[in-house]
């Protein structure tokens, strides 16, 4: 499911290979995470830590391209997700499971690559990213 999650994000991004490291935890260790990361106490679905900060500068302006290595390889980042969170939402929104942890990590990989949702346009501009790969992965706009 990773795999094809970020492999998708990575076509869509004209990327021809990447690396992400995963972390699949429970909610206690991405509550610690969180709260060491982010200064939120609690669990949470997904968190990031990217390699390169890539994010544009403009409200709504698509982020930079990662540099790649010798290789053509690009090194993106971390990912943790949170089996419990995302069963648990899952089930409370209505979605199957394999399509909401596959949101979560084409979202989790966008992060990697500077998108973000805190501005309004670039919470836009991320939407719009997320529901078109998610399309060509057959899986539903979420939103």
């Amino acid at each position: 499911m990773a795999k094809a999650a970020v492999t998708a994000v990575l076509a869509h991004k004209g990327i021809a290979a990447g690396e992400v490291s995963l972390l699949g935890c429970d909610d206690a260790r991405i509550a610690t995470l969180n709260a060491d990361f982010r200064d939120k106490p609690g669990p949470t679905n997904v968190l990031s830590w990217p390699d390169t900060d890539l994010a544009a500068a403009t409200d709504g302006a698509t982020p930079a391209a990662p540099d790649p290595d010798p290789d053509g390889a690009v090194s993106l980042g971390d990912i943790a997700i949170a089996y419990e969170t995302c069963a648990r939402e899952a089930l409370d929104q209505g979605k199957p499971f394999g399509d909401h942890v596959t949101h979560l990590l084409v979202h989790g990989t966008l992060h990697l690559l500077g998108y973000d949702h805190i501005r309004p346009g670039d919470a836009a501009l991320m939407e719009r990213t997320e529901v078109k790969i998610l399309g060509n992965l057959g899986v539903p706009d979420p939103y």
